[in-house]
């Protein structure tokens, strides 16, 4: 079986539902199994409606509204008429969601967050699912969560292999276009868990290892993997084939392409994954599996933005050792404040870090009991893997640096702008 991804910017509106159509004309859909998005920004709606639900706000009710409202108008687009049995579907799983949000008892808010955001999944395979009948193709639609179990971690399930592997070797049938939600999953009492945001590659992932898939394709509105980001860099260009371990790399260092757990279990049992562009499906791609770490051999760049340099120094000249670094990054783990660069000397302690949910400040406070502390805020880190003298001058033109760090295959760099 071919497993194939199509994420939220391919299934937006009803033009894109069409254009999956297309694509499955092109690249076939006979054992092929669909992982699926939920619809454009859907994701980022549900996140409004949960606020909106714990802040007891007057604005719940229109929240879900407008979600509704946006599904209803791709059906209206996709489907000639309203007795057509998908309405029927959608109304019931908006049934649902409200039942939810009107007899809930639990505060848990992760437990919470999974039963609400789910439904942008269930509901964008439902449609896609009975388009696809609707022009003809037999379709079989999946509920992921009887199939992918996990621990009860909501928001960032743990995968429970062995179970999981039984139900999908056991369910799924071949021979015809199964169609699933990505990013979803259960835990042992069958409340909907989620495998953390974009996790939907990660699904992709899953059921190709546990189904021994032929290979496994991420449909994007990009050509493959490009070594840079062509919002940041001229000249970027398409890489055909990247190794796992290479690739592991990448994601490692922020490359937003590939999500970082995604390529474990295929590297596991060498499933080749191809990024393909849903625009030009009948493009090659690029191609991570065993093999070259590159073609063509380029140096690849990372751009993150908005980092904060922090640099810590002993009040009293004193060596800051082992002790003082694991304190430190207890603290970090505390904070949620993630580290993406480190650099020691005798005395100072350097770290280049995303403050994603703002507490620095309360970090400070703790810090400078202990510690001189300086830092940069608004700075970009740029990693360079396979870095030559010219992509080193790249990255360093016109800008401030003030960290740089060198080892065999990667420079990393922290600029400020002029």
């Amino acid at each position: 079986m071919r497993v194939f991804k199509f994420g939220g910017a391919s299934v937006k509106d009803a033009a894109g539902i069409k254009n999956v159509y297309d694509v499955l004309q092109k690249a076939g859909y006979e054992d092929v199994l669909l992982v699926v998005s939920a619809m454009g920004k859907t994701t980022n709606a549900l996140e409004t409606v949960i606020k909106n639900y714990f802040d007891k706000s007057a604005e719940l009710n229109s929240s879900v509204q407008e979600v509704k409202k946006y599904h209803n108008q791709i059906l209206m687009d996709l489907f000639e008429e309203e007795k057509h049995e998908v309405f029927t579907a959608v109304n019931n799983q908006f049934s649902e969601l409200e039942y939810f949000l009107a007899h809930n008892k639990s505060p848990n808010y992760n437990f919470v967050y999974d039963q609400i955001v789910s439904y942008g999944e269930l509901i964008s395979t439902t449609i896609l699912s009975h388009f696809m009948s609707f022009m003809g193709i037999k379709t079989q639609w999946l509920d992921v969560r009887n199939y992918i179990k996990t621990d009860a971690t909501y928001r960032d399930a743990e995968v429970d292999w062995e179970l999981t592997q039984k139900n999908i070797a056991k369910n799924v049938k071949r021979k015809i276009l199964n169609i699933t939600q990505g990013f979803l999953g259960s835990d042992e009492n069958n409340f909907t868990t989620t495998l953390g945001r974009e996790g939907s590659d990660y699904t992709a992932a899953i059921f190709a290892y546990c189904l021994n898939a032929e290979s496994v394709t991420i449909w994007k509105d990009v050509p493959g993997v490009m070594n840079a980001d062509p919002r940041y860099f001229e000249n970027a260009s398409l890489l055909n084939q990247i190794s796992y371990r290479e690739a592991i790399e990448l994601a490692f260092y922020g490359a937003t392409v590939i999500h970082p757990k995604t390529l474990q279990p295929l590297q596991k049992k060498e499933i080749p994954l191809f990024v393909k562009s849903f625009i030009n499906p009948l493009l090659p791609g690029t191609r991570v599996a065993k093999g070259a770490d590159l073609e063509p051999y380029l140096p690849c760049f990372i751009v993150k933005r908005n980092q904060l340099l922090i640099s810590l120094s002993s009040i009293d000249f004193s060596f800051i050792m082992e002790e003082n670094i694991s304190e430190i990054f207890a603290l970090f783990h505390q904070f949620k404040i993630k580290v993406n660069l480190i650099q020691n000397s005798a005395i100072s302690f350097s770290v280049c870090v995303e403050d994603k949910f703002e507490n620095f400040k309360d970090l400070n406070a703790i810090l400078s009991k202990k510690f001189k502390v300086e830092f940069d805020e608004n700075v970009t880190l740029y990693t360079i893997r396979h870095f030559n003298d010219k992509a080193a001058a790249t990255v360093e033109e016109n800008k401030t640096v003030l960290l740089k760090q060198v080892s065999r295959e990667t420079m990393q760099v922290v600029t400020k702008e002029n």
